[in-house]
């Protein structure tokens, strides 16, 4: 089996996937209860042998997928502000050797990207790009099989390409960056400035937005007409960059990708002209609650080739 780990922000989750992509045996734990790194190391490799021994296999590898930065050149972990203790460890050595087992390691959207493009929406693509929308905006570029990597190793951070230089700041230090106007909490901070005044409806996150764009609050759908345009911006950049196959949508928000989806085509009818986007598809992503687990094994896989 290929052992598989998902470390997010919330969770991380411990599995064991065959060959074919199928999970066979998981389990998880809060991350808040992994916050120091030499225990968190033990706890994954106690998690990991648990399945092993219950489902009664071997291991071949380990393929993480990790929340926040890595250091493309080292495989290191780079700043994150989920897990700061992991800092500029060797994630990847650390578990081999806690599980005897050579490990392979990419940052989450990236492990999402490649379980999608060989489990899921891209399979059969040989240009296909994977974007979450959630929290935040991220995702990963696969070319002819191979994950794209930028110089020394990077993630390129598609989320945090410029669509108004006179939008609200981000914390990369752009101004109006695609996830400043298009995540998800993006979203939920527009329609609350729109509804502020409105104490009955509570705290709003995107789930609730897009409830109450369908119950037809005339705020809330202006709020999903400004979300799919600023997606359809972000997209449209993202195809005449890239000019793929396919986009595959991931992330919380887009459960709700219907409601966003006119705006954002035609947006992208107006924007890329210069490229057949006709001919590219614009899908959900498949795998659901599992990318993760299913990125993660993945990640194995693609470190073999």
């Amino acid at each position: 089996m290929i052992g598989a780990v998902d470390i997010g922000g919330t969770k991380v989750a411990v599995g064991l996937v065959d060959r074919q992509g199928r999970i066979v045996a998981q389990e998880a734990a809060p991350t808040a209860t992994l916050l120091r790194y030499r225990p968190a190391v033990a706890a994954l490799a106690t998690m990991l042998q648990g399945l092993l021994s219950r489902v009664g296999c071997g291991l071949e590898g380990v393929g993480i997928g990790l929340t926040g930065r890595l250091d493309g050149a080292s495989g290191r972990v780079g700043r994150n502000d989920v897990l700061p203790d992991w800092q500029g460890q060797d994630l990847a050595a650390d578990l081999g050797q806690a599980v005897g087992a050579p490990v392979a390691i990419e940052n989450d959207a990236d492990a999402a990207a490649l379980g999608e493009a060989a489990w899921g929406a891209g399979r059969g693509m040989a240009r296909f790009i994977y974007v979450t929308v959630s929290t935040g905006i991220g995702g990963g570029i696969v070319l002819e099989g191979r994950l794209y990597r930028g110089i020394e190793g990077s993630h390129p951070e598609m989320g945090h390409h410029v669509i108004d230089p006179q939008g609200p700041a981000c914390y990369c230090g752009a101004r109006g960056c695609w996830e400043r106007l298009a995540s998800g909490t993006a979203l939920a901070e527009w329609a609350q400035q729109q509804l502020g005044s409105r104490a009955d409806l509570g705290q709003l996150d995107a789930r609730r937005v897009c409830a109450l764009a369908v119950e037809g609050l005339p705020e809330a759908q202006r709020a999903v007409e400004r979300e799919g345009h600023y997606l359809g911006l972000g997209l449209a950049n993202l195809m005449m960059i890239f000019a793929p196959d396919r986009i595959a949508l991931g992330g919380g928000v887009m459960k709700s990708w219907p409601l966003f989806e006119e705006a954002a085509r035609r947006v992208i009818a107006q924007n890329c002209g210069l490229v057949p986007y006709q001919r590219i598809s614009i899908v959900p992503a498949q795998l659901g609650a599992h990318t993760g687990l299913i990125g993660a094994a993945q990640v194995w896989l693609h470190a073999c080739q």
